[in-house]
């Protein structure tokens, strides 16, 4: 089954929609090839348009130490120089289904972050699946969060204002690391940036039954996603720090964005996910970005709703961080 531009798509998403590669996650090597050569291409289309870092933004890639039996963990830090410090923090995950994805990922989402608000970012570069299965991913963006937290004199962030957030599976990964730190009296967390998240291994929803052939990203993807990061075809008792969704109480977690998008399978999970915390006391902002499609925000930023839904990612971020907004 060939990937199909639905109707009522965005009429400026359409010919990026048609251009999405049509992956298959059941290979993972092959994937991962596919999304470097996607991002080659994509990134020397952007830098035509996009504006020049200058000497605005310092940019560093380092590898910080994980616990006992792991390998240390790369991460990017994007600092805008001259800024006023302690500087707010975001702690960033990348998308890629647990499976692809890197420090390149999201690379120009989070430039635009730290330009456009002066958060300093850290992006994490956590183990992928299926070589390595949960919790490696998760136990490499917690320990993210403590280092993070413990190291915050030298990276020049304020530990009151330290921010969660991510894309797809990495919104997985900040909906985890926010339950983690509740439960094990962890650092802080300001504010949660849930990026049309994946929470429910179950795969029931109504949104997971339909778009089995959308651009960006499919249900036949998303079973062999929880495939490999779960490491079984039928998982009994899920840790919520796989799949959030499986948290019982979601009380006492910090304030949280939930962006979904109309055709995307993750669409009514990630809708109930942002419900349930509303339900449970969390201030909640749930946008729901009708005509769009998985990932539309970093495939098409120049496009008009591209352009709304990174500025909105901006104002959010900002009003958390208690900083204005370039």
């Amino acid at each position: 089954m060939s990937i199909v531009v639905p109707h009522g798509l965005d009429p400026e998403l359409v010919r990026v929609a048609e251009l999405q590669p049509d992956l298959d996650y059941s290979r993972p090597q092959e994937s991962r090839e596919a999304l470097r050569r996607a991002y080659r291409i994509s990134r020397a289309l952007r830098s035509r348009n996009a504006p020049e870092d200058g000497d605005d933004l310092e940019v560093v890639d380092r590898e910080i130490p994980a616990r006992a039996g792991s390998p240390d963990i790369p991460v990017r830090v994007y600092a805008r120089r001259g800024g006023q410090e302690p500087a707010p923090c975001l702690l960033f995950f990348h998308g890629g289904g647990f499976v692809t994805g890197n420090l390149d990922t999201e690379d120009a989402r989070c430039r635009e972050y730290t330009r456009r608000t002066g958060v300093t970012v850290v992006s994490v570069d956590y183990r992928l699946a299926p070589e390595h299965p949960f919790p490696c991913a998760f136990e490499d963006s917690y320990d993210a969060l403590v280092w993070v937290a413990a190291n915050a004199d030298e990276l020049g962030v304020d530990t009151g204002r330290i921010i969660v957030g991510g894309t797809s599976a990495g919104g997985a990964l900040t909906a985890a690391v926010c339950l983690a730190a509740r439960d094990l009296d962890g650092p802080a967390v300001a504010h949660q940036l849930l990026l049309y998240p994946v929470v429910d291994h179950v795969m029931h929803t109504r949104s997971m039954k339909e778009f089995d052939a959308t651009p960006g990203w499919h249900a036949r993807n998303n079973v062999h996603m929880w495939r490999h990061y779960l490491g079984t075809d039928a998982p009994e008792n899920v840790s919520a720090y796989a799949a959030p969704g499986e948290a019982g109480d979601l009380s006492r977690l910090p304030s949280a964005y939930v962006m979904t998008i109309e055709f995307d399978p993750l669409r009514d999970e990630g809708i109930d996910f942002g419900r349930r915390l509303l339900a449970a006391g969390v201030s909640v902002q749930l946008h729901h970005f009708p005509g769009t499609f998985h990932g539309f925000d970093a495939a098409a930023p120049q496009s008009r709703i591209g352009k709304r839904a990174l500025d909105e990612q901006c104002f959010v971020l900002a009003r958390a961080a208690d900083v204005n907004v370039v």
